[in-house]
């Protein structure tokens, strides 16, 4: 399985084959609380870092999720939209929300599992 890496806006990526899977952390999705609402981007849609590409609703909140990378939506995960519960109960697996065809290599901002634990816990 490929490494995952993390933004300092809680998002996590998994890159494979030159296309990055994105979805949110397990800690976002523990700070949102019951996930009720999910918009996600348009297939085709280019994405540079740090934009917002799609929303997620909670009991508590609404937040966005932004691109990590840079480049082309390639697919979404239309199966959160009948049961976004679905981030909540696997946030890092069949929770994801987009996938991004890279147009370029990796930022140097994400951070691996140890670096993003470490940034979680100096909150």
């Amino acid at each position: 399985m490929a490494e995952m890496k993390f933004s300092k806006d809680h998002e996590w990526i998994r890159v494979e084959g030159g296309v990055a899977t994105v979805g949110i952390t397990d800690h976002a999705q523990t700070a949102l609380g019951d996930v009720v609402f999910v918009e996600l981007p348009d297939v085709g849609r280019d994405v540079t870092p740090g934009e917002a590409v799609a929303v997620v609703e909670s009991v508590k909140a609404a937040s966005d999720v932004y691109a990590p990378v840079a480049g082309k939506v390639v697919a979404v995960n239309d199966a959160l939209v009948d049961n976004p519960g679905t981030i909540n109960a696997e946030p890092t697996g069949e929770g994801w929300f987009f996938k991004v065809e890279l147009s370029g290599g990796l930022p140097d901002d994400l951070l691996d599992e140890a670096g993003y634990q470490a940034f979680v816990d100096s909150l």
